[in-house]
């Protein structure tokens, strides 16, 4: 099985109107909806990410926020397993807060890029 990341993606603007309590109630959704990937196999870990953040460019500009000029910004991420891009797609579709409307989940399948620790003092070569 091939390793793939869903970026999970929400309107920020709303997130950050709802209370705490709001907010809990889309991840209690995702709940059951992971419990069911889990059972198939294909989840491999995630969490959801909070409505603060640092951005950092090359001329090391702080600001309060990773989704400056983007009304939609990324709220949460997940390491899946799935059989190739076409299966893992189809696994996102599946998601209810997708098929609601209220998310999107960007799927970008994993390099494979051997851990640098794993390295030690060796060059990366280019195959990993």
């Amino acid at each position: 099985m091939e390793k793939f990341l869903f970026i999970i993606r929400e309107d920020l603007s709303i997130l950050r109107q709802w209370s705490e309590e709001e907010r809990y109630k889309p991840i209690l959704e995702m709940d059951e909806w992971v419990r069911s990937l889990i059972k198939k196999g294909n989840y491999v870990g995630g969490d959801a990410l909070q409505i603060k953040g640092g951005y950092v460019s090359k001329n090391n500009v702080l600001s309060d926020g990773p989704f400056i000029e983007a009304k939609e910004g990324i709220s949460g991420f997940i390491f899946m397993e799935a059989n190739d891009l076409d299966d893992a797609v189809s696994i996102a579709q599946t998601c209810t807060l997708v098929q609601s409307g209220k998310m999107t989940i960007e799927v970008r399948p994993l390099m494979g890029v051997k851990d640098v620790r794993e390295l030690g003092d060796e060059p990366r070569t280019t195959s990993s």
